[in-house]
């Protein structure tokens, strides 16, 4: 790796907590609903309109509340009111002004690579809300650069590489996605390290075993400066 110039780090569930935060308020919304199906079977609908908006509304808080509302109709069939609409709305808002808490060993960690690399965010979801989220974080000063995207794949990445002006092995992306994080960034000859979250949402979980050389299954953050400290 000694032609690393820019380490790239997603940002849920890298950086801070995200996806418990999203099964708390499925669980929420699950209770409001229990009068017409049972839990499982509500977060598997759930899941379903979530995966057909996704082209419409994108990641994000505002887009999983649409996304309840949406499904709360339709397995109610059509016989909820305004009253539930409200709670599902408030749900949504209470997800958004959640306090952002960081994950073990990130500001060290932080700490030991800035300066030595250009570090970089790079995530996916609604802007205002990851915007927000960087700033109460508390890790803002740490990122020479951040790329809030609507997707990441091979595309997205070649133009985060293009627009530093870098090769792709000069770049390492950090991340608990195997699908969008490291992937996407091999691909293209990039570097990937993938530290896995205790909980991910299904539809970032793909089946693959990976044999590149650029790639690095991590236990933790703290390994990452065995590699490139």
């Amino acid at each position: 790796m000694k032609k690393l110039k820019v380490v790239a780090f997603d940002a849920d569930d890298t950086l801070w907590i995200n996806e418990p935060l999203f099964q708390q308020t499925e669980r929420r919304f699950c209770d409001m609903l229990e009068d017409f199906l049972p839990h499982h079977t509500i977060s598997q609908e759930l899941l379903k309109t979530e995966i057909q908006n996704l082209k419409h509304y994108g990641y994000g808080t505002k887009s999983f509340m649409l996304s309840m509302i949406e499904t709360a109709i339709s397995i109610s069939g059509k016989a909820i009111g305004v009253e539930l609409i409200e709670k599902i709305i408030a749900l949504g808002k209470e997800q958004l002004n959640a306090p952002v808490e960081i994950l073990t060993g990130i500001p060290e960690v932080l700490d030991q690579l800035h300066g030595k690399y250009k570090l970089i965010m790079a995530t996916k979801g609604d802007l205002l809300e990851q915007e927000r989220k960087l700033k109460r974080s508390g890790l803002e000063h740490y990122f020479h650069h951040v790329e809030i995207v609507s997707e990441k794949n091979e595309a997205e990445y070649e133009r985060i590489i293009k627009h530093l002006d870098i090769a792709p092995e000069n770049f390492l992306m950090i991340g608990n996605s195997l699908k969008s994080d490291v992937v996407p960034v091999l691909n293209i000859g990039g570097y990937g390290f993938h530290i896995p979250y205790h909980t991910t949402w299904e539809y970032e979980k793909i089946d693959i075993k990976i044999e590149n050389p650029k790639f690095r299954q991590l236990e933790n953050i703290a390994e990452v400066l065995k590699y490139i400290v």
